[in-house]
């Protein structure tokens, strides 16, 4: 019999999110701006729970949705959809899905140099409560798992803890600091990773480091696979297990809304992990799934998948990125799979109010 774990194991807290795109700036106060596009999808925690799925991976999902229209919504693309497993998960009488709205906005500041890729900003109003039931409560007793893509913070998740005990190698991303104490304690918790893998600006606060590179072989004495990504620069990674470092480009594609793109780039470097390849090939193909995702509204249903993958490469003709991704020739499975749907995205109307 094959390994029947789950490949990926998740949980965190589930979002529905309404993205707004096209805005030529934020809005001000009375004033009203009106959009090129909007979309709906299900948010944080589901961005990781999609992608991985999309990948062909088994993925188990522990998470709370509200007994209300937008936890109803979010269970049925989860499960019914793209066919996670939500049987850790729990629905919660009364209580209300948070809800995010995000505006997709272009970077202030100086043109990107030449070479370097336009970054988009966005802007989050998020309205919600803590859930009933918390991370601890839902994985009390965590099923062993090939892997686990887990969000850590400061105060320390005691499941993550007998995960790493049943063998589950955790890969590791890190939020922004509100406090901007950027407290070492948290690295602590690297002693249970397998990777971890923040931005440029996380990895340089939490190391106290003035440098990507320079974080990154901090990193790289913690925890056995440092990644540090760069948005528009790319990313760059050490697996100390392998001996092999790697340092590869951002792609040049016009971003509709970054929103998730950093759970897409885990979910692809996962993906690739646990099929044997080479870093340089893992860290091309994360940077190209994030890539891929930013050209679609929302966060979950933007990932990808083989089937998004599959179209991109087939519609390569520039001699450069043939060679640099003529890996995924061999990496690509034979049937990539159906279509992926997206998020349904609302046009803009013809009346304005005035």
């Amino acid at each position: 019999m094959g390994d029947e774990r789950p490949d990926v194991l998740l949980t965190g807290l589930l979002f529905y999110d309404l993205v707004l795109t096209g805005l030529g700036k934020p809005p001000t106060p009375g004033e009203e701006i009106w959009t090129e596009g909007m979309g709906v999808s299900p948010g944080g925690i589901a961005n990781l729970a999609v992608a991985s799925a999309r990948y062909g991976l088994r993925t188990s999902l522990a998470t709370v949705f509200g007994d209300d229209a937008y936890g109803t919504y979010c269970h049925d693309v989860l499960a019914g959809q793209e066919g996670v497993d939500l049987t850790l998960s729990r629905t919660a009488d009364g209580w209300h899905t948070p809800v995010t709205v995000s505006l997709a906005l272009p970077r202030t500041g100086p043109p990107a140099p030449a070479g370097h890729v336009p970054v988009h900003d966005r802007a989050l109003v998020t309205h919600g409560q803590e859930p009933p039931h918390s991370q601890d409560a839902l994985m009390s007793d965590p099923p062993a798992a090939r892997t686990a893509l887990v969000h850590i913070e400061a105060e320390p998740r005691a499941w993550l803890a007998k995960a790493a005990a049943n063998g589950t190698q955790i890969y590791a991303d890190v939020g922004w600091d509100p406090t901007q104490q950027w407290s070492h304690d948290l690295l602590d918790q690297l002693a249970l990773c397998h990777a971890f893998l923040p931005n440029e600006t996380e990895a340089m606060a939490y190391t106290r480091t003035g440098s990507a590179a320079a974080a990154l072989s901090r990193l790289a004495e913690l925890v056995p696979v440092a990644v540090v990504t760069r948005g528009g620069d790319g990313a760059i990674a050490v697996d100390q297990t392998t001996g092999e470092y790697a340092e590869v480009p951002a792609l040049d594609i016009d971003v509709v809304d970054p929103t998730g793109a950093g759970d897409v780039f885990g979910a692809s470097f996962v993906a690739a992990s646990l099929g044997g390849w080479p870093l340089e090939e893992r860290l091309r193909f994360a940077v190209l799934g994030a890539g891929l995702s930013v050209r679609r509204h929302g966060g979950a249903l933007a990932a990808p998948g083989w089937y998004g993958v599959d179209r991109w490469w087939r519609s390569v003709d520039d001699p450069a990125l043939r060679r640099a991704y003529g890996f995924l020739a061999d990496r690509i499975p034979a049937d990539p799979g159906p279509p992926v749907p997206y998020a349904p995205v609302t046009p803009p109307g013809p009346a304005r109010r005035h």
